[in-house]
């Protein structure tokens, strides 16, 4: 367990990677989940972002700061909606706890700040993540207390549209407005969004589904096989020889 000033430390500046199976798929396995965590460090996660409780434990010997989380639901506030859940998670091991940072109602009628509040009073070093979907958002989690501003739900709010890549803007604007270090995530599929995002202001960025998700990145490649003839290179641009 890290120390509450060595966490943002050790993410600054650095990739942290998102390793999460949905219901149902052959992945969804906490043991799996934990190889993938560690494969990730590896090649370079200066951190690690984990689902459930059972994934948590399963990968308590990274070596790396581990921000955990407990979605419970599909819609509405269901990123650690509780504080039950940011307990249990913090009892799990992680060392940042990720929950719903918008302003949304919380499950158990606590506000936000009385959430963070009183996970701290339990877990003195836990560092709180909080998933935003908007500057208003990232402003009201800020006053909360929340030490990392996330930008995980922007799109899913119905406060901003949904960008079809990285929201660069709102990772500014959160950068601008708050003093809370931005952590860019949602939508990031390749090195290059990696760095606009962090030449934007955040000063970490979280990598999920184009790393770790083989299902989703499976599908790109097959989708690209079956677009228009007109979108592929003609026949004579394409390599010859070989198979």
């Amino acid at each position: 367990m890290y120390e509450r000033d060595e966490i943002l430390a050790a993410l600054d500046g650095r990739l942290v990677v998102s390793c999460q199976a949905y219901p149902g798929e052959p992945m969804r396995d906490a043991n799996t989940m934990a190889q993938i965590a560690r494969a990730a460090v590896q090649g370079g996660a200066a951190g690690i972002r984990l689902q459930g409780i059972d994934d948590l434990r399963a990968a308590s010997d990274l070596t790396v700061p581990v921000i955990g989380l407990w979605k419970d639901g599909v819609d509405g506030v269901f990123i650690t909606p509780t504080l039950r859940h940011a307990l249990a998670v913090a009892e799990a091991g992680a060392d940042v706890v990720a929950l719903d940072g918008t302003r949304r109602p919380r499950p158990d009628g606590l506000s936000l700040a009385e959430t963070v509040a009183r996970l701290r009073d339990e877990h003195p070093t836990v560092r709180v993540m909080a998933d935003c979907g908007s500057l208003a958002d990232a402003r009201a989690a800020e006053e909360a207390g929340a030490d990392i501003l996330g930008t995980t739900l922007s799109g899913y709010t119905g406060e901003r549209p949904r960008t079809p890549g990285v929201d660069l803007e709102l990772i500014a604007s959160i950068a601008a407005a708050c003093n809370a270090p931005v952590m860019a995530e949602g939508r990031i599929h390749t090195p290059q969004d990696v760095a606009a995002a962090r030449a934007a202001g955040a000063f970490a960025v979280c990598v999920g589904t184009a790393i770790t998700h083989p299902t989703t990145i499976t599908s790109w490649f097959a989708q690209a096989l079956t677009a228009p003839a007109a979108a592929r290179p003609p026949r004579a641009d394409r390599p010859r020889g070989g198979r």
